[in-house]
């Protein structure tokens, strides 16, 4: 039994989801067992944070690394399976932004069907130059779409606080 604490506790009360899309399961994600093989759920994670760059911010993540020059590794991705997922499910992937820094951000990620929680993870991603292979700060047109996600998802969390002390008030 793995006793390290969890990525985000179950209990706690979880950040704001600032972009979620549908990911059917494949059978080219599947392992001969019929589920997922787990490497696939890091290619569908790489694929989410792709997807809310482009969607989610307006900042198109292919102009970033092509033309731009501009990288976001991953420096840290922390996992954790809780469930098999099969071929001919759905599962609903999730994003939270926890920080934004200078140069760096911390997402919380979690893929969830329809019985709960697959699989989660927490990633730190670093603005770098593709060109020096060196941080740098987010250029200024992804620092003000984070900066954007940043407040959206703070109001998102006052209004929950907002409607947990005021259950009544949610239902108007």
């Amino acid at each position: 039994m793995n006793s390290a604490a969890p990525l985000w506790p179950l209990d706690a009360a979880l950040p704001p989801f600032v972009f979620e899309r549908a990911e059917p399961v494949r059978f080219g994600h599947c392992d001969p067992a019929g589920i997922v093989f787990f490497p696939r759920y890091f290619e569908m994670l790489n694929g989410l944070v792709e997807d809310w760059f482009t969607q989610g911010l307006g900042v198109s993540f292919a102009e970033l690394h092509g033309p731009r020059r501009v990288g976001l590794p991953s420096v840290r991705i922390d996992s954790e399976f809780r469930r098999a997922s099969r071929m001919g499910e759905t599962l609903r992937l999730r994003l939270a932004l926890l920080r934004v820094g200078r140069s760096s951000l911390e997402l919380l990620h979690r893929f969830e069907g329809d019985d709960g929680l697959r699989v989660q993870f927490r990633q730190t991603l670093v603005c770098t130059s593709l060109d020096a292979m060196r941080a740098q700060p987010f250029p200024a047109d992804l620092r003000a779409a984070l900066d954007a996600a940043w407040q959206q998802s703070e109001a998102m969390a006052r209004s929950a606080a907002l409607s947990s002390l005021h259950p009544e008030s949610s239902s108007l």
